[in-house]
């Protein structure tokens, strides 16, 4: 199922049809032996996501899913969005990996720049920003396209509204839905939301949702991202470190449900390659 029907006013997916559209984000194991990450996706079917997104080559690595897994995954029953990242590769190996996907079967991916490494000229790559990805892929399948966006800004661009035209750029060319990177503040997704719209894009919105784990994880995403950390989760996780994971989890509902409050379009949990956290919100909002 494409996303702009997942994502469709008339479209329920979850558990009830007065339930949001709940989705998860998988990554390749270390080793790349997945079938923990089997029992693991199994667990979390009975929340009937309407999607599972699968990460590609995080900072230009190659650590990815490859055909086969994808296949296996499938045969879960899964709706797939196989993420697809354009910083590290050539115009031929793009064009051959969407094909390849589109010929699986899989109906969506998601289109992104991904983070530069050090070692590559950004004026050698054929691809320099996402929304030329998002073009190509229309050119060359008919795969429906997810997108990232920044409730906060990206860490690259230090102008909101600039962010959001380079947004619109990649809704222009053919994306259909938007995926945000993870954040804790809803108000800061109110006021991003508000101006996507303002700026003409009524393309669906899915709000990312990474439970806070450890203070490790926390220290590593904010190092990477523009992403404010509240101060009454900060004050608890300083006060009470035994209970990181309590603490995140109880977050992570209490933010949920305002979200869910606000009629949001869609929730997408990094899940981390974990079931039992994600779990217990889900438990606690559906």
């Amino acid at each position: 199922m494409e996303l702009s029907e997942i994502y469709s006013q008339n479209f329920f997916g979850a558990v009830s049809d007065f339930s949001p559209k709940i989705s998860f984000e998988i990554f390749p194991p270390k080793g790349n032996d997945i079938s923990k990450l089997y029992e693991e996706l199994r667990k979390l079917k009975r929340f009937k996501p309407v999607l599972v997104s699968l990460t590609y080559g995080a900072n230009g690595g190659a650590n990815r899913f490859s055909n086969e897994d994808l296949k296996s995954i499938r045969d879960l029953e899964f709706n797939l969005m196989p993420h697809f990242t354009c910083v590290s590769a050539l115009k031929d190996e793009i064009e051959k990996h969407i094909i390849s996907i589109e010929n699986l079967g899989i109906e969506n991916i998601l289109a992104l720049r991904g983070d530069i490494p050090n070692y590559i000229n950004p004026e050698e790559l054929d691809f320099k920003h996402a929304d030329e990805l998002v073009e190509f892929i229309k050119e060359k399948t008919t795969l429906s396209i997810g997108v990232a966006g920044y409730p906060e800004g990206h860490i690259e661009c230090d102008n909101i509204h600039k962010d959001i035209e380079y947004l619109k750029r990649k809704i222009d060319k053919g994306a259909s839905a938007i995926f945000t990177q993870l954040f804790f503040d809803n108000e800061k997704f109110y006021h991003f939301t508000e101006c996507v719209r303002k700026a003409g894009i009524q393309t669906p919105i899915i709000a990312g949702i990474m439970p806070v784990r450890n203070t490790v994880q926390i220290e590593k995403m904010t190092s990477m991202a523009r992403i404010t950390i509240p101060e009454k989760l900060k004050k608890m996780l300083v006060k009470f470190p035994d209970d990181t994971k309590k603490i995140g989890s109880e977050f992570s509902i209490s933010q949920c449900l305002d979200l869910i409050d606000y009629g949001i379009d869609g929730l997408h949990f990094f899940t981390l390659n974990h079931s039992d956290q994600v779990s217990e919100i889900l438990e606690n909002i559906l």
